[in-house]
């Protein structure tokens, strides 16, 4: 499978926003380290990254719309691991998360992406986590700048 190789962004002047979910913290911690790695890497200077942390996956839409609103970013990456367990909870926190951040996305016009991991097992959590290119933080920030270049093509 091809992954996001988005590298640098024409422009240095754009506002990324975090949000990261803190459940299954040692998780989402790699995921915002990826994160974090790829907008370096592309030239986005530190000052024009904002983190914000929320409770789990299920608040992240409410902080991507809040910061939205707040006209506080030009696209909010939004981070979370949810992880299957013997009840239906991850079903329906996974449908709520992935469907609010669709949502937010689109009632903005902005890039509102989805780098919420959802596995199996923890094993899989922590190679989607870990450091190199199967990082899903990093790939959702290249989405991020991907798309602020691809929406400012199509304006």
């Amino acid at each position: 499978m091809k992954h996001n190789t988005f590298e640098k962004i024409r422009s240095a002047d754009v506002r990324i926003a975090i949000v990261r979910a803190r459940f299954n913290e040692d998780i989402t911690a790699g995921l915002l380290a990826g994160a974090l790695e790829a907008l370096q890497e592309a030239g986005i200077p530190s000052e024009k990254v904002r983190v914000v942390e929320v409770p789990g996956s299920f608040e992240v839409p409410l902080a991507a719309d809040r910061l939205f609103a707040a006209k506080a970013a030009d696209a909010v990456v939004c981070l979370g691991a949810l992880i299957q367990g013997d009840t239906p909870h991850f079903e329906y926190i996974s449908r709520a998360c992935a469907s609010g951040i669709m949502q937010v996305g689109l009632r903005h016009g902005k890039p509102c992406v989805f780098g919420v991991i959802t596995c199996f097992t923890r094993e899989q959590a922590e190679e989607r986590s870990g450091p190199g290119d199967m990082n899903r933080g990093r790939e959702a920030a290249k989405v991020a700048l991907e798309m602020i270049e691809q929406l400012g093509e199509i304006a």
